[in-house]
């Protein structure tokens, strides 16, 4: 489903606290670790990149806005962390596969801390985590995330990276499992996240800590989450998060708002070119492979 036009009206008509400026930059000599990979001038061709820089409230935000300039109403692609390095690496490789836009955040705003997880560029208080800040009382930060929407980007796919494993004590299954990290696996699960696994466990699903996510409101069956049925059908492992109020991530904020959102994970393997690659591949096949389950009009450039 296509962005309603109230939605759109209630997200972008009003200004930020603070207007964005935007400026054109040049990939090749940007001072950025993942610019830093990528200095060969063709993979920047047909593409535009922007720098948008805003305030609001405690923080000052940095993102890495690349656009297909043929193709620029595409799949809105997003990578929050700045240290989920084949996020990044999947969503280049994407936009310019698929045509829109692919938004990263960028945490070297504030300096010495390019490559990290959580924005330091605050005023007081803690670092922020840029995909628990999706907040209606700071409309800013969506917006700014967001703000292609308005001209017709969809649907939205979140790109993500993860520890292995999952913290067993906070799991209601599969507490015999060695201790991992966090709670991103398809053998994790508790009363908001219920595991869907792969039944035949091929590649890229031979992984537990690959899977997508598909959110869905609680008033609601799973099956109501965008994308969610034609994935289970498709053998995914799928992770569906049941969401009653928002924790302030893009997944929650983007259910509570009626948006076609994807959400896809895979396990961090590290910075070597051959363990990034393995990585960026398995969320790439997952971008293929839900686009042409649940967004068919979406074509491949080449």
């Amino acid at each position: 489903m296509r962005l309603p036009a109230l939605v759109a009206a209630l997200l972008f008509t009003a200004s930020p606290p603070d207007a964005a400026t935007v400026r054109p930059v040049d990939p090749l000599s940007v001072r950025d670790d993942d610019f830093a990979r990528h200095r060969d001038p063709t993979e920047w061709r047909g593409l535009a990149v922007s720098a948008v820089e805003f305030r609001e409230e405690r923080a000052r935000w940095r993102l890495w806005r690349i656009a297909n300039a043929e193709r620029p109403r595409g799949p809105l692609f997003f990578v929050p962390h700045d240290n989920e390095n084949a996020g990044f690496e999947a969503g280049l490789m994407a936009v310019r596969k698929y045509g829109g836009v692919l938004i990263a955040i960028d945490s070297g705003i504030s300096p010495g801390s390019d490559g990290k997880r959580l924005n330091e560029a605050v005023d007081y208080g803690r670092p922020i985590d840029p995909n628990r800040n999706f907040d209606t009382a700071l409309p800013g930060y969506a917006r700014n995330v967001l703000a292609d929407l308005a001209h017709g980007a969809w649907p939205i796919i979140a790109l993500h990276t993860n520890a292995k494993g999952f913290e067993t004590a906070g799991s209601r299954c599969n507490k015999g499992d060695q201790e991992g990290s966090g709670i991103i696996s398809i053998r994790y699960c508790d009363d908001t996240l219920i595991p869907s696994p792969s039944l035949s466990k091929a590649w890229p699903f031979d992984d537990d800590d690959t899977v997508a996510f598909a959110t869905f409101l609680a008033r609601d069956p799973p099956g109501a989450a965008f994308c969610r049925d034609a994935m289970v059908g498709a053998d995914f492992n799928v992770v569906q998060e049941r969401v009653v109020t928002s924790d302030g991530s893009l997944s929650n904020y983007a259910v509570l708002h009626g948006l076609a959102y994807l959400n896809f994970e895979t396990l961090d393997r590290g910075l070597d070119p051959a363990e990034l690659a393995q990585a960026r591949d398995r969320l790439g096949f997952m971008i293929d492979r839900a686009i042409a389950l649940c967004a068919p009009g979406v074509k491949a450039l080449r």
